[in-house]
């Protein structure tokens, strides 16, 4: 099928093309999505800000950058040919491999045809007449559709705090999402690196292997714990091609979608020797297994999480030699868990290279940025590249920077000033016909994250599909569903320690952001049968015309 052209009484005006469907973004979301909809016969057009496929793949080519789900539970499982024909080279693969991954999946399906490069959507607006929304692009292009689908991501609106000088600095400076696409020298070089989160710990540990000198500015210690990762050697690979079934079933029903489940014990249901053995041995273990796969409430109650935590410190302080510089190491503002725990090789002994100098922003924090450096309450910094590790405005960013305006021109940003309202994370009252994969209060949200798109995906389809064979032209979202939605979401994670963080989970990263979990809390299995049941219900809680 090929778009078709909206009329216009004024002859100099430029037709409009108008499809099914359009979704935004072309990452592991936006290309599933626009491969379910054309296969059920729908015209659909993505829109993708980069030049490629990829989403965050796409952006993040920062050194050290890698997924932290295990590759072959990180892949697309609906293709039982995509499966057979990709062999990953490690058991957790680095971004240029998981870059070439989705390509290789666009081009086998033939999707890039169907997506329009290098356009930003600048703003999308719901016509209440004929139940159709406008998009434009920065550069003024516009395309109409009955459905708009947002599939951007939930770290995709990076942020740099307001610094004072930020812009003033005269040498090489970027955020970690805005790598060059070149390759970057650091020998020789003083590098400075704001921040100590996940995407930090990865960055810092590959940039010391080369760097004149490293700087890093720690804003808050973390529980860092090793990813533990090697190549994947031939006879493992024809056992994992052969399993492929089976790790995609034992991710479905697992809270967070990895291959790790929590253990059904409590911390205290074993002595004090056995619990230390299961933590050093899950320790040992590759991937989120010490977080996703440890003693059920440890997410739940503090004195089970002290356990944890006070190993992970433990580990701290023996991997760094200098104990001064392991204490300032050693996180003790917030519970093991409730921030995204970064996994790293080898990340705690950077900091005894004679090279690399911490400096921590609790002690001595940022007074300004200067033309040649950073300036701290104690001294000033030089440096020859300037590095902004320094997060994202998470899960609802990337929707609030958009001008997207529902029923009566209602805005976005607007109606989320004091937090995001949606029904299932995927619809939101006054906006019909906007479906929002991996919104706020999904799971997807807290998911190792390709499982839980496919679910999305796959639900907003069958409904998609569902509306086009009863010939009915929108869907919207009740406000009491929506209401019902958001007091569900914090029942659900009021039992667990996540609020107690100030954690992007929270929002609490970004200044004048409402303070909650921007997540589904209750795991991939319970919101599945949350969102099957209102499908089996005629789609409850949603108007249908």
């Amino acid at each position: 099928m090929t778009a078709t052209q909206t009329g216009s009484s004024n002859p100099h005006r430029t037709p409009v093309p108008e499809f099914d469907a359009i979704i935004i973004g072309a990452g592991i979301a936006g290309l599933y999505q626009l491969h379910r909809l054309r296969k059920l016969g729908f015209n659909v057009r993505a829109f993708e800000a980069g030049s490629g496929v990829g989403g965050t793949w796409y952006w993040n080519r920062y050194p050290g950058a890698r997924f932290d789900s295990e590759s072959y539970s990180y892949a697309y499982s609906f293709s039982q040919e995509l499966l057979d024909e990709w062999n990953w080279k490690e058991h957790f693969a680095p971004q240029p491999e998981t870059l070439e991954y989705l390509n290789f999946v666009a081009d086998r399906l033939d999707l890039k045809r169907d997506i329009e490069f290098n356009a930003r959507i600048e703003a999308a607006t719901f016509s209440e007449a004929d139940n159709r929304w406008e998009v434009v692009t920065e550069s003024g292009e516009r395309a109409v559709a009955q459905f708009l689908i947002t599939a951007v991501g939930v770290l995709s609106a990076p942020y740099i705090p307001d610094i004072p000088g930020r812009d003033t600095f005269t040498g090489a400076s970027w955020h970690t999402a805005h790598w060059p696409h070149e390759p970057v020298d650091f020998r020789d070089k003083r590098v400075g690196v704001i921040g100590s989160g996940a995407t930090a710990v990865q960055l810092i540990t590959e940039v010391a292997k080369s760097v004149g000198h490293l700087t890093v500015f720690q804003r808050t210690a973390n529980y860092c714990i090793p990813l533990n990762n090697r190549e994947i050697t031939a006879d493992e690979q024809a056992n994992l091609h052969a399993r492929s079934g089976d790790i995609f079933e034992q991710c479905r029903h697992s809270f967070g979608a990895f291959i790790h489940d929590f253990d059904p014990r409590s911390a205290f249901d074993v002595d004090d020797a056995e619990r230390e053995a299961i933590y050093e041995q899950l320790y040992r273990e590759p991937g989120f297994g010490f977080w996703l796969g440890n003693f059920h409430d440890i997410m739940t109650d503090e004195k089970a999480n002290a356990t944890i935590a006070e190993f992970v410190r433990r580990k701290i302080r023996e991997r760094v030699r200098d104990p001064e510089l392991a204490e300032k190491l050693t996180p003790r503002d917030h519970h093991f868990g409730t921030k995204r725990v970064p996994l790293e090789s080898g990340y705690y002994e950077v900091y005894n290279q004679p090279n690399v100098t911490l400096v921590d922003l609790k002690e001595t924090p940022i007074e300004c940025i200067t033309e040649t450096g950073v300036r701290t309450s104690k001294q000033e910094y030089e440096f020859d590249v300037l590095i902004f590790a320094t997060g994202f405005d998470a899960v609802t960013g990337a929707l609030t920077r958009m001008d997207i305006r529902g029923e009566g021109g209602q805005l976005l940003r607007d109606k989320w000033r004091d937090g995001p309202l949606t029904y299932l994370g995927l619809q939101i009252a006054g906006f019909p016909n906007l479906f929002t994969v991996v919104g706020a209060h999904n799971a997807a949200n807290f998911c190792n994250i390709p499982r839980c798109i496919e679910q999305n995906v796959d639900w907003v389809t069958d409904c998609i599909a569902h509306l086009r064979d009863h010939k009915l032209r929108r869907i919207a979202a009740t406000e009491s569903a929506e209401r019902e939605w958001q007091q569900h979401c914090e029942e659900v994670v009021s039992g667990t320690l996540f609020p107690t963080a100030n954690s992007w989970f929270m929002g609490a990263n970004i200044p004048g952001k409402k303070r909650m979990f921007l997540a589904y809390g209750g795991g991939l299995p319970r919101y599945r049968e949350k969102c099957d049941d209102v499908a089996a219900r005629g789609y409850a809680g949603f108007a249908l015309e």
